[in-house]
């Protein structure tokens, strides 16, 4: 009897007259996304999977200049295909829709981790050290285009509301 009166009690108004089976609304969500922002998102967002594709595969071949590579920034020799595997399994929870944002947070720590590996080894900054900052740029910038949910969690800008 006493789980039934805390159950009604749960279910009472509060005082914004809201009971817990009220849907609440947090994020206005946008109606959709226009043809052209759908378009460049997916151009930005291909320019990004080929690259990371091509850098998978050629990790996965394991040929002499990412063997080579590989040993200037001081991996041990085999790892290739280890890092190549994680890449490519991060880029296809990217490329799948339901798991983009996943995918999206995923390569960002891959693309954080080869920056930290570039800074470590001394690399030239805009060249190398920096260019998983523009590789991730694109992907966020891309798939924030294609997706009107994820643009309602991140606003870019501030919406006014009339007072009235």
């Amino acid at each position: 009897m006493q789980a039934t009166t805390r159950f009604r009690e749960a279910r009472e108004p509060r005082a914004t007259g809201a009971t817990l089976a009220t849907p609440v609304k947090a994020f206005p969500v946008p109606v959709s996304t226009s043809p052209r922002q759908r378009r460049v998102g997916l151009v930005l967002s291909a320019l990004s999977v080929l690259f990371l594709l091509f850098d998978s595969v050629i990790k996965e071949l394991r040929i002499a200049p990412v063997i080579e590579s590989f040993a200037e920034l001081g991996y041990p020799a085999g790892l290739e295909r280890t890092v190549g595997t994680l890449e490519l399994v991060c880029l296809l929870l990217y490329v799948w829709p339901r798991t983009s944002v996943l995918g999206a947070v995923l390569l960002s720590g891959y693309l954080g981790g080869a920056v930290a590996t570039h800074l470590r080894a001394g690399s030239p900054l805009p060249t190398h050290t920096l260019f998983p900052l523009y590789v991730g740029a694109l992907l966020w910038v891309g798939l924030l285009l294609r997706d009107a949910r994820l643009r309602a969690l991140v606003p870019l800008r501030r919406v006014e509301r009339s007072i009235a």
